[in-house]
Order: structure tokens, then C-alpha cells, then sequence
């Protein structure tokens, strides 16, 4: 009897030893990376020395190889959902539904403060479409994002977005409230504010703009083009001034998010980081999360490298 109870042990053991091995490489396919791999440990060390909540995806768009923390998770974008609002407007225009010389009006109902130099300016000013999307892109012109919202419209912003296949991707409404999309009228997220992203998603809008892929190889470029000419570089690539980028930012009380693709020698680099519930709010260029994101940038950039 005891050789029996030994025997049924033993088979018992190696049952569970199989399912535990089993499901830590499920656990590692899920997340995109190797638990134990070196690039891991260093981004899990960076983190816990940090406080918030992180979530980050990034790809070597060379090689492929790609590491994931939270990476599908839905996070609030702040101001880099504007990327989503730059792809309509490059589609309308290449679908001839609208020009870039379209004269767009400056008024009180689309001033909103923060980022951005047209809520300086007086009513009544007409720049071109051409000229709010460069704002909103360059300067993250909250009140240039307001008017071509109004030309474009929330909803049909996220009709685009599932055309391309991104579904996670979300704009709610206009900076500061106001044109809410279908997306946005629902209670269920209230708590996103103007835009829902996962940064895997944003790491595959970034990759399919430098392949090309998005509205036209030509528009695609135009894009990317006008992504490298951002003007504030707070978090990604902060310490890599050698380093040319294409890149987003966006920034509330308790959030810091930033979406690039770092033009490397060891590759082209796309990632999308986000800091969520800061402890404290800070708006200076030396926010915790601004920093924790530029270290992160460099680790994945170091760990992905070819």
C-alpha cells in the first residue's frame, strides 16, 4: 500500500509540475516577452522604483521583436488621440472631401486653455485646415484640435480608426467637452476622458504610418514627417537628442502618455508609454512621469536593439 500511495504521489507531482511550467509560458507568450529575460527585469526594476501605473508596448520595426508590459490594456490617451484625428484629416483630404486650404473659423465656442498658441488669438481668425493639423500635431493645439473636430467630427474619426482595423483606439469628444461620439455617450467610459488607446494598438498605428500602410504611402510619409517635428520632447527620447524620432505627447493632472518611433542605429524603435495616477501633480518638464518614461525609452531601446 505504501509503494502504491508513493507511486499516485509522484504522478501527482509531476501533473502539477507539467501545468505550472505550462502556464508560465502561457503567462509569457501573453505578455509578449520573457519573464526572466534581461530586458524584463530591467523595465519591472525601473517601474517598481517609480510610483504609478504603467502601461507600455514596443517593436523593433526592423526585426520584430517586441516586449510588452500591460500592453493591452485600455489607458487614456490625453492628447495623443490627436494622432487618430491628423489620419482623418489626411484621409478627407485624399478622398477630396476636403482641402487643406479649407479656411476654418477661430471661435469662443472652440477656445479651450492649455497647449497651443490660437487660444492667444482673437475671434475670427481663419487659418487653413492644413494649418490647425500642423498646431495639433507640433504644438498639441488644443483649440486648432477643437476646430477640426468640428470639420471632422468624434464619430467620424472612430469610423475611420475601425476601417484600419483598430478597435481600441477611441476619441470621445472635443478638448474640454463638447461633440461627444457615440463611443463617448456611453457611461462605461466616463473615465477615459477625450480618448481610449491600448499601447499595443498605438505601437501598430506607428508601424503601419512608416510602412506606408495608412491612407497612402505619400500621405503615410506626410505624417511622419510632421510627427518629427513635434516640438516638445518631455519623455521619450528625452536624453537621445542624437536620436531623430516621430512622436506624440500628451499630458493631464495625473497622466503623462507619449508615442514615438526612435530612429536608431540599432533600429526603428515604436513605442507608446503611459503613466497613469501620479501621486502628485506637477506640470513642470521634470515630472516624475516624464522621467520614467524617458529612462523606459532608453532601456527598450537598448533591449530591442538589433
Amino acid at each position: 500500500m505504501r509503494h502504491r500511495d508513493t507511486k499516485t504521489h509522484g504522478h501527482w507531482f509531476r501533473r502539477l509540475f507539467l501545468f505550472a511550467c505550462t502556464s508560465l509560458c502561457l503567462a509569457a507568450l501573453a505578455f509578449g516577452q520573457n519573464p526572466s529575460s534581461p530586458l524584463d527585469q530591467r523595465v519591472r526594476r525601473e517601474i517598481s522604483a517609480s510610483k504609478g501605473k504603467v502601461a507600455l508596448f514596443a517593436r523593433n520595426l526592423d526585426t520584430g521583436q517586441e516586449y510588452s508590459f500591460n500592453g493591452d490594456e485600455r489607458v487614456r490617451t490625453a492628447s495623443t488621440i490627436k494622432i487618430a484625428v491628423m489620419i482623418e484629416a489626411f484621409a478627407r483630404v485624399a478622398e477630396s472631401r476636403a482641402q487643406w486650404t479649407d479656411r476654418l473659423e477661430l471661435t469662443k465656442a472652440a477656445r479651450y486653455s492649455g497647449s497651443g498658441v490660437l487660444q492667444e488669438m482673437a475671434d475670427g481668425l481663419r487659418p487653413t485646415l492644413r494649418d490647425c493639423v500642423n498646431l495639433m500635431m507640433t504644438v498639441s493645439d488644443n483649440t486648432a484640435t477643437n476646430m477640426v473636430l468640428d470639420v471632422l467630427t468624434t464619430d467620424a474619426v472612430n469610423a475611420r480608426m475601425d476601417a484600419l482595423g483598430f478597435k481600441e483606439t477611441r476619441i470621445m469628444r472635443k478638448i474640454g467637452g463638447g461633440g461627444d461620439s457615440k463611443d463617448g455617450k456611453d457611461p462605461a467610459n466616463q473615465r477615459f476622458g477625450i480618448g481610449v488607446a491600448t499601447p499595443h494598438e498605438m505601437v501598430r498605428i506607428m508601424e503601419k504610418l512608416d510602412r506606408g500602410e495608412i491612407v497612402s504611402a505619400a500621405a503615410s510619409k506626410q505624417m511622419i514627417e510632421l510627427m518629427k517635428r513635434e516640438q516638445a520632447r518631455f519623455a521619450i527620447g528625452r536624453d537621445m537628442a542624437d536620436v531623430p524620432m516621430a512622436s506624440k505627447y500628451g499630458a493631464l493632472d495625473r497622466l503623462r502618455s507619449s508615442i514615438a518611433i526612435l530612429y536608431s542605429k540599432q533600429g526603428k524603435i515604436a513605442m507608446a508609454i503611459t503613466v497613469d495616477d501620479a501621486p502628485e501633480i506637477n506640470w513642470s518638464v521634470d515630472n516624475a512621469a516624464y522621467l520614467l518614461i524617458s529612462h523606459l525609452s532608453e532601456i527598450l531601446a537598448e533591449g530591442l536593439a538589433k
